[in-house]
Order: structure tokens, then C-alpha cells, then sequence
């Protein structure tokens, strides 16, 4: 499929969604929203595709929704804002946290807005040293979008949350750091490789365990000891009967690495 704004790579079982419009700093603008979520959407059914990396072209990740669609109000974050029907920004939120897949931010610069709030819905943010992180959105008087009232006090706690959000201060990678935002932070030049590394590793492990795994860990808010006991005991008994829990056994005791097929 081909599309004007974002480009997908699939390579060993790793899928890569770029945002591309590098020379607006990627951000989002005419049918950017809907492509997004039409790769988002492809690679979460491609049953070769067990862990998907979003990143940005050029020197940003994504500065978050264009000023000039803002100012000129053809914004699909105003066009929506007073109707029923659910925007795409937040269908995408919905469908990278559905997915049973994890989806890793590598933030290669500028995380702005909408930017930073679609990094925070990824299960993994890897920055490189010149991203930045900003919930600008007081500063242009409007509101979070994309989920950063939700994702990011999880992260980050409530009071740094609510300063972030109020002051819609900029940090730099080594703050998020600091504060949790990302998990980690590499030199720039080795961002990617860095990301791919772990994406490998996750992509080699078994995958019913690991979606089972992000749903409990999504809900980790709402669950207490016992409730999380009985998941685990629930979701144990359900991967026993796997393929891939008795090839992984099996290649331990036959000091091998396991091939795993997702059944």
C-alpha cells in the first residue's frame, strides 16, 4: 500500500512505521492521521509482524498537528472536537493499545504535542540524546490529545504530570528519562540499531505469553494480588497447552535457541 505521509517496512518479523514528512517536522496534517492508522492497522493482523517500531524521517519524530491546519481550523482535531464520531488520532490510540503486539517509540528528536502523546502510547520509548518532550498544548490554548491525560501520570505520576501539562514546559531526553517518560536514552547515532536490538530480542520470544503479558501490565491500576494471581493462573494454564510452550522447554534442555510460531 502506498501512502503520501507515513512509510512501512517489514523485516524479520519487525514492522516499521516512519513518519514521513520531515520538512514540517513530521507533523500531522491531511490524511497523515488516516494512514497511520491504516498501518497500525495492517501490521497488528499481519500474523508475521510481532513487534512494531514507530519513529520519525529527518531531525523530528513529530512536532503534533500542524499550526496551519490550526489556524486555518481544517484541523481534524477542531473538526471533531463538538461531534459524536471518535477522531482517528484517538482510534489509534485504541488500536496500538488492543494490539496484542509491543510497539516501541524510537524518538529520534522533537516529541511535541500530539508527538509526545503518541510516543507515551507505545509499551516502549527508546529516545536518542537530542529528542525533546513537550506537552505544548496549554501554550497554544487547547488541550491534550492522543491520550496524554492518560498515559502520561501513569508514567510519570501525577504532580509531574500535571506541571508538564500546565507549564507545557520542553525537557530534554535525559529528564524523561529521569522522570520515567522514556526507558532509555542512547547517543543519536545509535538510536535505531539500539531499538532494533531489542526489538529482535522481543520478536525471538514467544508471543501469546507477551500479549497476554501487555494486557496485564495495562491493567495493573485496577488489579489487586489476588486478581493478579489469578490472571497469571489463568493465562498459565491457557499457554501450557501451547505449541510454543513445549518447543520452548524443549530447546532448554536441548541447549538450542526455540523457534516459535505463535500457536
Amino acid at each position: 500500500m502506498k501512502w503520501e505521509y507515513i512509510l512501512l517496512n517489514k523485516e524479520d518479523k519487525i514492522a516499521t512505521i516512519t513518519l514521513n514528512r520531515p520538512e514540517k517536522y513530521n507533523a500531522f496534517a491531511g490524511r497523515m492521521r488516516e494512514e497511520i492508522l491504516e498501518a497500525v492497522e495492517d501490521v497488528r493482523e499481519d500474523p508475521n509482524v510481532r513487534v512494531i517500531v514507530i519513529t520519525g524521517a529527518g531531525k523530528a519524530f513529530c512536532s503534533g498537528g500542524d499550526v496551519n491546519e490550526f489556524v486555518s481550523g481544517t484541523s481534524e482535531a477542531l473538526s471533531r472536537a463538538a461531534c459524536s464520531e471518535r477522531p482517528t488520532m484517538s482510534k489509534i490510540v485504541l488500536a496500538i493499545n488492543a494490539a496484542e503486539k509491543p510497539f516501541i517509540a524510537a524518538v529520534n528528536g522533537v516529541a511535541a504535542g500530539g508527538g509526545c502523546n503518541l510516543a507515551l502510547a507505545c509499551d516502549v520509548r527508546i529516545a536518542g540524546d537530542r529528542a525533546r518532550f513537550g506537552e505544548v498544548f496549554t501554550r497554544r490554548g487547547t488541550h491534550p490529545d492522543w491520550g496524554g491525560i492518560y498515559f502520561l501520570p501513569r508514567l510519570v505520576g501525577y504532580g509531574k504530570a500535571a506541571e508538564l501539562i500546565f507549564s507545557g514546559d520542553v525537557i530534554n531526553a535525559e529528564e524523561a528519562l529521569q522522570i520515567g517518560l522514556v526507558n532509555r536514552v542512547v547517543p543519536h547515532e545509535e538510536l535505531m540499531e539500539v531499538t532494533y536490538q531489542l526489538a529482535r530480542r522481543i520478536a525471538r520470544n514467544a508471543p501469546i505469553p507477551i500479549a497476554f503479558a501487555k494486557r496485564g501490565l495495562q491493567n495493573f491500576y485496577q488489579t489487586d494480588l489476588a486478581q493478579a494471581l489469578d490472571y497469571e493462573a489463568y493465562v498459565l494454564n491457557v499457554t501450557k497447552n501451547t505449541e510454543d510452550f513445549k518447543e520452548g522447554f524443549k530447546a532448554f534442555l536441548e541447549k538450542r535457541e526455540p523457534e516459535f510460531k505463535g500457536r
